[in-house]
Order: C-alpha cells, then sequence, then structure tokens
C-alpha cells in the first residue's frame, strides 16, 4: 500500500474553484457574442492594462520584434523551430492518403486534409511563451492549414518581441497582441474585425483552458491544456537534489501546478522534499514554486516497480519523468500520460523548449483518451466510396436494403432498392427488403 508523505489541496476546494472559472468564462463567451470587438477591448484593458487602435501586429511592428532580437536570440529560436518542424515533418510522412478495393468494383479510401483555419493561442503573460509558438504555429504550418491566426497577450505593457518573432518565423499569417478569455474567443466566435478560425489550439491559464472546453463544439480543439502536471518516478539510482530541481522546474509555471514524485524509495522521498525546501530559498521563481508545491504537490512512496506503474496510470499525467533502473520497462507498460522524459539525462525543460517533441499535452487526467498537439491534431481523415460496376452497386444494395428494414429506416432503404431495380434488374416493390434469390 502506497503511503503519501506529501498531498495537495482537497478535490473539493479544487471543484469549488473551477465551478467559478466556469461561470466568469461563460460569462466572457456571451459578452464577446453579443458586443464583439467592444467586449475585447474591455476585457483586454481590464485584464490586461492594453489598449491600441487594432490588436493586430503591422508588418512593420513585426519587423521591429525580430530587429530588437539578439543574433544569438533568433538563432536559438530557430534551433528549437529546426527540432520541431523536422519532428512534425516526419510524423506527417507517417500520414497517408489510402485507396482500395474492399469488394470487386468497390473502392473505398481516405483523404488527409488540413483544417483551413486555426487560432493558436501562445501564453505570455507572465512569462513570455516563445516556445509554445513553435508548437502551435509551426505544427500547423507544417501541416498545411492555409490560415493560421495567433495571439499572445502583452508582456511588461507591450508585445513580447520574443513571441512576436517566433510567431512570424513560424508562419502565422494573422498576430495579435491579446490575450486571456478575450483573444480566445474572439478567434472561435469572430468580431468585425477578426474573421473567426475552425480551430483553437495552444497552453494557457485556467480561464483560457475553459473557454476552449466551452467553445468546443463552435470550434475544433486540440485537447483541455490546463496547468502544467509533472510526475517524477524515480527510485535509488537517483538522488534527491536531481528529483527536486525537475519538481521545482515545472512548479514555477504557476500557484496551480501539481508537481508529484512517485517513488519506492522512503529514503529518496525524504532527501527530495529536504532539498525541495533548501532551493525554495535560492529559487528565483520560489514564489510561485513554492505556493504551487504546498497546496498542489504531492509525495507518494509506492512498495514496488508494479505499484509505481498502477499509480501512474490512474494519476494520468501530463509530463512523466522516468529516472529508473527499468525505464524501458515503464515506456513499454505505461499507457497514461501526455509525454514520457527517459532518464536523467533528459528532462521536462527539454520537451518544453527545443528538443522537437510538442509541449502542449493533456492534462486533468486526459491523457486517458488523447495524445497531445502533433500535426496529425491539424488533419482531418476523411473517407470516400466509389461504385464502379453494376453488380457491386445491386450486390451491396442488397444487403443494405435488409439492414434498413431491420432497423425501420424505409427511406434509407429506398436508396439502396432503387439501385437494385436499375443496376440489378431485379423487381423489388417501394419501401419494402429485398429478399434473397
Amino acid at each position: 500500500m502506497a503511503i503519501y508523505l506529501k498531498t495537495g489541496k482537497e478535490e473539493s476546494v479544487v471543484a469549488e474553484m473551477n465551478a467559478q472559472v466556469r461561470a466568469i468564462v461563460e460569462a466572457a463567451i456571451i459578452d464577446v457574442e453579443t458586443r464583439g470587438d467592444a467586449a475585447v477591448r474591455e476585457m483586454s484593458n481590464k485584464f490586461d492594462k492594453w489598449d491600441r487602435d487594432s490588436y493586430q501586429l503591422t508588418p512593420a511592428e513585426i519587423q521591429a520584434c525580430l530587429d530588437s532580437l539578439s543574433d544569438q536570440e533568433l538563432k536559438d529560436i530557430e534551433f528549437a523551430q529546426t527540432q520541431v518542424r523536422r519532428f512534425a515533418e516526419h510524423q506527417k510522412a507517417a500520414l497517408r492518403d489510402i485507396e482500395v478495393e474492399t469488394l470487386p468494383g468497390v473502392i473505398l479510401g481516405h483523404k488527409n486534409i488540413p483544417v483551413n483555419s486555426v487560432g493558436c493561442y501562445v501564453p505570455g503573460g507572465k512569462y513570455p511563451m516563445v516556445a509554445s509558438a513553435h508548437m502551435s504555429v509551426l505544427t500547423a504550418n507544417v501541416a498545411g492549414v492555409k490560415r493560421i491566426v495567433s495571439c499572445a497577450p502583452p508582456y511588461k505593457g507591450k508585445p513580447s518581441a520574443a513571441i512576436v518573432a517566433a510567431q512570424h518565423l513560424a508562419g502565422a499569417n494573422e498576430i495579435y497582441a491579446l490575450g486571456g478569455i478575450q483573444a480566445v474567443a474572439a478567434m472561435a466566435i469572430g468580431t468585425q474585425t477578426i474573421k473567426p478560425v475552425d480551430m483553437l489550439v495552444g497552453p494557457g491559464n485556467a480561464f483560457v483552458a475553459e473557454a476552449k472546453r466551452q467553445l468546443f463544439g463552435r470550434v475544433g480543439i486540440d485537447l483541455f491544456a490546463g496547468p502544467t502536471e509533472t510526475l517524477i518516478i524515480a527510485d535509488e539510482t537517483v538522488d534527491g537534489e536531481l528529483c527536486a530541481v525537475d519538481l521545482l522546474g515545472q512548479a514555477e509555471h504557476g500557484i496551480n501546478s501539481p508537481a508529484i514524485l512517485l517513488t519506492n524509495s522512503e529514503q529518496l522521498a525524504k532527501d527530495t522534499m529536504a532539498e525541495v525546501e533548501r532551493q525554495l530559498t535560492i529559487l528565483p521563481t520560489a514564489d510561485a514554486a513554492r505556493q504551487s508545491w504546498e497546496e498542489y504537490g504531492q509525495v507518494i512512496v509506492a512498495e514496488s516497480y508494479d505499484e509505481m506503474l498502477a499509480i501512474a496510470d490512474d494519476l494520468a499525467s501530463e509530463h512523466v519523468q522516468i529516472m529508473t533502473d527499468r525505464d524501458d520497462w515503464f515506456k513499454d507498460n505505461l499507457t497514461n500520460y501526455g509525454a514520457l522524459f527517459l532518464g536523467p539525462r533528459t528532462n521536462v525543460s527539454f520537451g518544453d523548449k527545443c528538443i522537437g517533441t510538442n509541449h502542449t499535452l493533456p492534462t486533468k487526467k486526459a491523457a486517458r483518451f488523447t495524445g497531445g498537439l502533433w500535426v496529425g491534431k491539424f488533419i482531418k481523415t476523411c473517407t470516400y466510396q466509389k461504385v464502379l460496376t453494376d453488380e457491386a452497386s445491386a450486390h451491396v444494395g442488397e444487403h443494405c436494403s435488409r439492414l434498413c428494414a431491420l432497423e425501420g429506416f424505409s427511406g434509407h432503404g429506398e436508396q439502396a432498392n432503387i439501385r437494385v431495380r436499375r443496376y440489378g434488374n431485379r423487381t423489388v416493390a417501394p419501401y419494402s427488403a429485398v429478399q434473397p434469390e
């Protein structure tokens, strides 16, 4: 039986907070739907203290952002985008159109078609999340999306030059200095000045995530990407210092980012907890990381590797860092996770920033039924069918007619019957089932 040396907030408290977020988001979306640009401007002023004639950046403003960055900063952005693009291109190559003859004269197939327009949200109010531009805009570009809109909030009173550069270099067609619920709602619903998109992607805070959830159906979304979650699965092959660094490195995302240590070593658990406290005294972002750790952090000591596996699958964490003497065993047996980071030489930060895999990943146990954002999320796999011969049409029609009768769909059945009459030269009474010969 696992021992919980540290637990986070009670689920009832979290549920109450979520309910408050839902109510705020619902009202904001209705406001944007009703008043359009006026509502967007009002919320931008209220939440970001940000107003301008047009929230869309001009080519001159975009170029000024590029010019303000050093050569090294641009090279680092280009390095990250090269890695993301390279992996996305390999993923796209794994998708292929098919066409097969399943019966004589019956052709079935599918085509992979990019969505026409995408709205990409890039978080940036607290930290300028440059990497999120690569993950959403660039991946949509590789997929072949025709119109890519990208929104990021102002950072310290103006557009973040690094985010704008990343959005532009990744291939955004329209770049807006706009954040929060207002950005997501404007892209999904449309306003007097912003044409709506077909799909929303990208991570964000609890309000952005809830806005995407409420807008799903009106537009497509990539997944539910809430506050960052990190699970470290470790044994005595690593030390408390390394575990603490990897926990706090993700806890700094915000005050509600769960960071969990799951181990079969009580000594490692205690060492890690002590190291967390020590590092919080020197970590520059300790204000956010400490609150996140104190309110959402957990330390779990399991009795065995099998129990660690079971607990990890139940947690279904966004990021799972594995540092054990059997990393590949976990890779082969874990089923619920957003992304794996195998061994002490890698870490979640590599995946977040530049190694090439996508960092927009499922949270809140959504990893039980979906993976993260990838090039395939922007592509619709659409089927088609073609019947080449009279014989094939009549043959399929006979079966279809009887199956429609079984379900009571007489109109459906007549669609089959007329083909049997015309192409099979058989007498079939209207709205009756074709009888076997």
